[in-house]
């Protein structure tokens, strides 16, 4: 982004520190069921003046002027909460949170979320992080080191967005990822080839044995397509929107295995 101001910073910097920063979930459900098994924790900021300010138009900016380690903690620790708000219903929903390549390539990182999750008992199997694959990590061999440490803890490692950057198998195969989601340009492209794309990289991840996500998915075609992929789970308009925690814990929650 251009360059920051005095004034952009400390803007950002006391919406942080008043709680204006806000954390919405979208559903992720069952491929095979249709029950809800999961949610992305997406940021948005509730700007006093401008109303809900979308994460595209704060992040680089949080980004840019290291604020993005404030926020992600903050949407680590609401979502680990809710999960454990979940889970103390007896309702089995996953978490997945998005993470910057500025965040993982600082080592405090890891510190700090095996500190947050061993907060919380019932947190570290229930929390996914989302890399995002259409920006580039500039230490894989580090940043691989760190999420597998998370790994052992539970945590899940999701590559995001998967198919539409330069480097998405290099980056998929050094990566100790758990699971794989397609991004929302392939899942909604009806030419040939790009439904080439899309069932060769579903077929990679099922080889590679990583759970497989479609994102953007807006319409039955979608739907069915995913499902003739062996999808394992679905997120899209078709599904959900995002929604704050009070409406997404009125949703139809999958019930606890126990």
């Amino acid at each position: 982004m251009s360059t920051v101001t005095g004034e952009q910073y400390a803007e950002l910097a006391r919406a942080i520190e008043h709680g204006e920063i806000v954390v919405y979930f979208q559903p992720l459900v069952s491929a095979d069921t249709g029950e809800i098994v999961a949610a992305e924790a997406l940021s948005r900021w509730q700007h006093p003046d401008r109303g809900l300010v979308m994460p595209d138009d704060f992040i680089p900016l949080a980004e840019a002027t290291g604020l993005i380690r404030e926020i992600g903690m903050h949407v680590l620790r609401e979502s680990c909460r809710c999960a454990a708000v979940w889970a103390q219903q007896g309702r089995s929903v996953e978490t997945s949170i998005n993470v910057s390549p500025v965040q993982l390539a600082d080592p405090a990182f890891y510190d700090d979320v095996l500190a947050v999750i061993g907060d919380n008992a019932t947190a570290g199997r229930s929390i996914t992080i989302e890399i995002t694959e259409n920006l580039p990590i500039d230490d894989v061999p580090f940043v691989a080191a760190g999420l597998q440490r998370l790994r052992d803890a539970g945590v899940g490692v999701s590559i995001d967005d998967f198919g539409t950057g330069h480097t998405s198998v290099r980056q998929l195969l050094n990566l100790p990822a758990s699971e794989l989601k397609l991004d929302r340009s392939l899942v909604q492209d009806t030419t040939p080839q790009g439904a080439s794309t899309l069932e060769e990289a579903a077929l990679l991840g099922h080889h590679l044995g990583l759970r497989i996500v479609a994102e953007g998915v807006e319409n039955a075609a979608q739907l069915e397509r995913a499902r003739e992929l062996g999808c394992d789970r679905i997120q899209g308009y078709l599904i959900g929107v995002p929604v704050p925690p009070n409406e997404f814990e009125a949703l139809h929650l999958a019930p606890d295995a126990a």
